[in-house]
């Protein structure tokens, strides 16, 4: 979330300034252990993300007297004429509107320059595992779906059939949702072959230098975010399944689009 309202920020304005607030019920100026406070001068464009921070972003219009410009970036479940914008998913109840403005990817802050940076910074580090590369972006477990083993399994052996059948090197990077199941599963099927990269999640994170480096990309069908910014970079894009009815809206759109 925070990537979708910087990503739209940054496109936008020259100067930006990130702020994360607290819970839904929190006063916008409290501020607290985890939350900036926020105070006047309000900004002249304020772009917020996820349904917490809704109310944050009609406080803010309200103690600006309508000065500061509101875009709210996911459906709000709030009703449209309380932002000046919304910008939603077309899978999203929320309707089209002169304020809501449907889109088919997510938002996020790839750009072609960053991307390019990704990939000067990475060319060196994964130049030995040779070409083709395949990049393999995994999610994991979410609230409404478990990232199972056998999910694991069956991501292994397509993987192992693209090996076979590209003769393709790999670059996986897991993330911070990956059960360690997962992670473990990926690490003892390819410890010894020198054309496979899993990251450790210790290390410099690989994800933006593989998405630049990649000549094919496979993401896991549980993050909206890692297939939109996937979709970004120009490379095939493949979506493993991992049988997510919340998500299958979006995989349809994008396979009905082209």
């Amino acid at each position: 979330m925070r990537a979708q309202a910087r990503g739209l920020a940054e496109a936008v304005a020259d100067a930006v300034i990130e702020k994360t607030v607290g819970g839904r019920f929190a006063a916008p100026w409290a501020g607290g252990a985890t939350a900036d406070r926020l105070a006047p001068p309000w900004p002249d464009l304020l772009v917020t993300c996820g349904r917490r921070s809704a109310a944050t972003s009609i406080a803010v219009r309200k103690a600006s007297g309508g000065r500061t410009v509101t875009v709210h970036v996911q459906d709000p479940r709030w009703r449209a004429n309380a932002f000046d914008l919304i910008v939603a998913m077309e899978h999203d109840p929320i309707p089209a509107g002169p304020k809501v403005l449907k889109v088919a990817t997510a938002l996020h802050d790839l750009t072609p320059t960053n991307l390019a940076e990704a990939a000067r910074v990475w060319r060196g580090r994964l130049a030995p595992l040779g070409r083709p590369l395949a990049g393999v972006m995994i999610g994991g477990t979410t609230q409404r779906q478990v990232f199972t083993l056998e999910d694991g399994r069956r991501l292994l052996a397509g993987l192992e059939r693209l090996r076979a059948e590209a003769g393709a090197a790999l670059a996986i990077s897991p993330s911070r949702r990956t059960p360690p199941s997962i992670v473990a599963l990926l690490r003892d099927a390819f410890k010894n072959d020198p054309r496979v990269l899993v990251w450790d999640l210790e290390s410099e994170n690989p994800y933006r230098g593989i998405l630049a480096s990649a000549d094919l990309l496979v993401v896991s069908g549980d993050s909206v975010s890692m297939v939109s910014e996937a979709l970004c970079t120009s490379r095939p894009v493949e979506v493993f399944d991992v049988r997510s009815p919340n998500h299958q809206a979006f995989l349809d759109r994008l396979v009905a689009l082209g």
